[in-house]
């Protein structure tokens, strides 16, 4: 649906989780090699736990506090169930990480965790966005869009050199111009020629 909004990175976003925790629940389908061995020392696994971090607690701290005053019973009903849906997921992430250290139940536990990991955050994901979404383009200026924004690139932070590749991992060049179009040809020109190159040496899984 159209947005008054620019949900473009959010929507992006949104996709590589589900990419990520679905190469996540393949690692951990693996019946030839100990996949606790092989997520342990996965970047792939360290960098999606990151940033999935990043967006629900900036999404927690600042998007919501910043909806509440200005929606109805039934907006904070939905917002109420966005922090309970994170509530749910992000224990998921230190309990997999438990799993992975635990050599005597780790192995028999692990893609149970990983099974409810990928179950949850595809939920959550389809609920931001077939509701979410439009409470948010209905709800917040642009200004309180655009600190969302500056917030969750703030706590980054150094983590967008990496960030900004795994981003766009997997995305066609038609997807991947038309986010990169909207930073300066500074940063473009970075992700080309060291970000990027940086990224596909990268040993994710």
């Amino acid at each position: 649906m159209p947005y008054r909004l620019d949900m473009s990175m959010m929507l992006v976003l949104h996709d590589a989780l589900r990419r990520e925790v679905e190469r996540v629940a393949r690692v951990a389908a693996k019946t030839g090699d100990d996949p606790r061995r092989i997520l342990a020392a996965a970047a792939g696994w360290e960098l999606f736990k990151k940033f999935l971090r990043v967006h629900h607690t900036t999404e927690d701290d600042v998007l919501w506090p910043a909806m509440r005053g200005a929606v109805t019973a039934d907006g904070l009903a939905l917002l109420d169930a966005m922090e309970d849906e994170h509530a749910a997921i992000d224990p998921l992430l230190d309990a997999v990480d438990a799993a992975l250290v635990d050599r005597e139940h780790g192995a028999g536990r692990l893609a149970g965790l990983v099974d409810a990991l990928a179950t949850g955050l595809h939920g959550h994901l389809r609920h931001e966005e077939s509701d979410g979404l439009a409470l948010i383009d209905a709800t917040l200026g642009q200004e309180e869009w655009s600190r969302f924004g500056q917030t969750h690139r703030g706590r980054i932070g150094d983590d967008l050199t990496t960030y900004l590749p795994w981003l766009l991992d997997g995305r066609t060049p038609r997807v991947a111009a038309a986010l990169l179009g909207n930073l300066p040809p500074a940063v473009r020109e970075a992700y080309r020629d060291d970000w990027r190159p940086a990224y596909d040496r990268l040993t994710l899984y």
